[in-house]
């Protein structure tokens, strides 16, 4: 089982040329595929003459979802060369958009699979890779005058706090890293009255 898994800290910006072409490469960490469907809408905003936006991501741990457009260059000439670049460094949770301005003069399909693999690259090459730790998504309910006694729990062990909504009673939305979980649930079922449920990804 894998407890950690690598992504990148921030955004990378590149800029690769050839033959008149600009090539934009642009990477961004994220978490669903909603989170790359706003940065490719802020993207194409930036960006409203470009001729190409095409993209790859990777999500999650099990490698099976992903996505790969070319955008109308020719098939497999864009969207698989810059995947290629996030699986060839290991990561995930990681999506690499390529904005083509075309230059006048055709590159052939050798020319173009060699531009976008090199605008991801160097995307990539600009930003920090981390290690995360992979975590299970849990509610916990509790009464207010125990949220205190919660979050030092969750705190203690680096957990990811998503959400606390408060009203009569406390609902705290938290990540827990896999290689803490047993020693984390059993301190909060400690605390009496305290519900702890596993919520499912969507």
């Amino acid at each position: 089982m894998n407890f950690y898994y690598k992504t990148i800290a921030k955004e990378g910006f590149a800029e690769f040329k050839d033959r008149g072409s600009r090539f934009l490469g642009y990477a961004y960490p994220i978490e669903t595929a909603e989170d790359f469907k706003k940065n490719l809408a802020a993207l194409k905003k930036e960006h409203p003459k470009a001729v190409h936006h095409c993209f790859a991501y990777r999500i999650g741990l099990d490698n099976l979802l992903f996505r790969v457009s070319d955008d109308g260059e020719p098939s497999g000439s864009a969207g698989r060369p810059i995947l290629g670049q996030i699986d060839s460094k290991g990561l995930t949770n990681v999506m690499i958009v390529v904005v083509r301005y075309f230059g006048g003069t055709l590159l052939g399909v050798p020319g173009l699979i060699n531009a976008y693999k090199t605008a991801a690259s160097l995307a990539l090459q600009v930003t920090p890779e981390v290690e995360k730790a992979v975590e299970k998504n849990y509610r916990i309910h509790c009464t207010y005058d125990l949220l205190n006694d919660v979050m030092t729990i969750l705190k203690q062990v680096g957990c990811t706090i998503h959400n606390v909504e408060q009203s009569l009673f406390c609902d705290v939305h938290a990540g827990i890293p896999l290689n803490r979980l047993d020693a984390v649930l059993h301190k909060i079922k400690d605390i009496h009255t305290v519900e702890i449920t596993e919520e499912k990804t969507k």
